[in-house]
């Protein structure tokens, strides 16, 4: 916030929206931490936010696309597909993505347990059958989700999903194309910067270096 901000929200008292907020691009998950949450979930039998969980992992999608989705996007015949194609709202592109076995099971689960039918959301909200989950409402079970496996929920959002596993793939495979591709992205740039690579590659060069 710019000085010239801070006197405009102090003199009118309002709160500044960023107060007390860690500010910046959220990290994405470890393994550990995916294999944490998706561990407590199964335990715990929560169907719903374990197929959740995996499918945003698995899409890397943007949260608001999550929660727009629709069965007939994921399970047009009643089971999870291979390989799902969704249009971003944002830019308005398709991008395609894959689901594990392990995302199509918990999927199945979910859809066999509450008898979702084509043209019905995959995932609602408080508001009924006809409203999809809010990305508030989602932020708010991610941060749950974090919380309960000793994780500082405000370090982390929906962005960490949308960037955990393709960070990993561009770290295995150094293939940023394929990344941009992943994501959506129009432009390289905008994959660099949203993986944070150069900062990552400097570091790593770095950690190599031993004086």
């Amino acid at each position: 916030m710019t000085e010239a901000s801070s006197i405009v929200a102090a003199t009118s008292g309002r709160v500044p929206w960023n107060k007390g907020k860690i500010i910046g691009a959220k990290p994405p998950l470890r393994p550990k931490h995916v294999w944490s949450i998706r561990t407590k979930l199964q335990v715990e039998g929560r169907v719903r936010d374990l197929a959740l969980f995996n499918l945003a992992i698995d899409s890397k999608l943007r949260g608001c696309d999550v929660v727009a989705l629709k069965l007939d996007d994921i399970a047009p015949s009643g089971y999870a597909v291979d390989r799902a194609t969704v249009r971003q709202r944002k830019t308005g592109r398709p991008v395609r993505f894959e689901l594990t076995e392990a995302t199509r099971q918990a999927i199945d689960e979910y859809v066999k347990a509450t008898g979702k039918k084509r043209g019905d959301y995959l995932f609602t909200g408080r508001g009924g059958l006809n409203r999809s989950l809010t990305t508030r409402q989602y932020a708010r079970l991610l941060a749950e989700w974090i919380a309960n496996v000793g994780l500082d929920p405000h370090l982390f959002g929906t962005h960490s999903l949308r960037r955990t596993k393709a960070t990993l793939i561009y770290r295995r495979t150094g293939n940023l194309r394929a990344v941009q591709r992943l994501l959506g992205h129009t432009k390289i740039e905008s994959t660099v910067r949203y993986l944070g690579i150069e900062v990552d590659d400097a570091l790593a060069i770095a950690e190599q270096i031993d004086v």
